[in-house]
């Protein structure tokens, strides 16, 4: 299984992520993923990523469709594919309605037909072909001219047994978060097709200190909880909060959990690690190996 990390870029220069990159480069690490939270744009600052991590794959983990269209999308997507001269993974997704309506003001009526429309628009664009679509949620009838670019991967960050078909029907494969084993296999493999592949995002801590680190795991993250989407995957594994989906525990434990993903049919592990510095360093050196 391949193994990529999640580059923290909340509340830190961008010094501060290239240095991340460059260290995850000397760890072996596949992939670096760059999350788009409200900060730093992930798509403009994967060249930078190759420029202080020669070779190493890179990948966004996701991109909202509704603040691009899909030909600016498809523009900057091969515009980076070009410039990193690497693989580049696009992950993208649908967001969440208070997101997508409460900031950026667009409606979230029918997503799931929005994002059967993008993904129809974007395919063709990525190949180097005239996207020719005149939807509900959008219209898109152009093309991007970008000579030798090679076609980056299109991922959908996705939870829901919809936006799982979907992206199986149109895209190479998904992005879970939150989802275990259990989960994997009973729903994410089955509701996508096993010729695609699973990017499985966890919330990875090596400790000793179990109890304190799921502590902090909800503190964190827990109001993600409440949101519907990861809901939803959180009660398909049978989790009440959202430390119970991380992976806690000593190497062994932490090995023993990531192979279980594999086995559920996980093509690929993205470690985000949490904890203290300690903790996650531990985290990333475990997981390269």
């Amino acid at each position: 299984m391949r193994t990529g990390i999640l580059i923290d870029e909340l509340g830190v220069g961008f010094d501060a992520i290239t240095a991340q990159a460059r260290e995850a480069a000397k760890l072996g690490y596949d992939t670096l993923w760059v999350a788009q939270r409200g900060g730093w744009d992930a798509l403009t600052a994967l060249p930078a990523l190759a420029a202080a991590a020669p070779g190493v794959g890179l990948g966004t983990c996701v991109v909202p469709t509704y603040s691009r269209h899909p030909i600016t999308m498809a523009a900057q997507a091969l515009t980076v594919q070009a410039a990193a001269g690497v693989p580049v993974h696009l992950g993208l997704g649908l967001s969440h309605k208070f997101i997508v309506e409460g900031e950026f003001g667009y409606s979230y009526d029918r997503p799931l037909r929005h994002l059967r429309e993008y993904l129809q628009a974007l395919n063709p664009l990525l190949r180097g072909e005239k996207a020719d679509v005149h939807g509900e949620s959008l219209t898109a009838a152009g093309a991007v001219n970008a000579p030798g670019a090679e076609r980056p991967a299109a991922l959908v960050g996705s939870v829901s047994p919809q936006s799982m078909r979907l992206a199986g029907e149109l895209a190479d494969g998904v992005i879970t978060t939150f989802a275990g084993p259990r989960a994997t296999a009973e729903f994410v493999v089955p509701a996508l097709g096993s010729a695609s592949r699973v990017v499985s995002g966890q919330l990875i801590c090596v400790t000793s200190e179990v109890d304190e680190a799921r502590k902090r795991i909800d503190e964190l993250y827990g109001g993600a909880g409440n949101v519907p989407a990861y809901r939803a995957i959180l009660d398909r594994e049978g989790h009440e909060r959202v430390s119970d989906s991380a992976i806690v525990g000593d190497e062994e434990t932490v090995r023993r959990r990531v192979k279980s993903l594999e086995d559920a049919g996980a093509t690929e592990l993205l470690v985000m690690p949490v904890g203290s510095a300690e903790e996650q360093a531990r985290t990333r050196e475990l997981l390269a190996a």
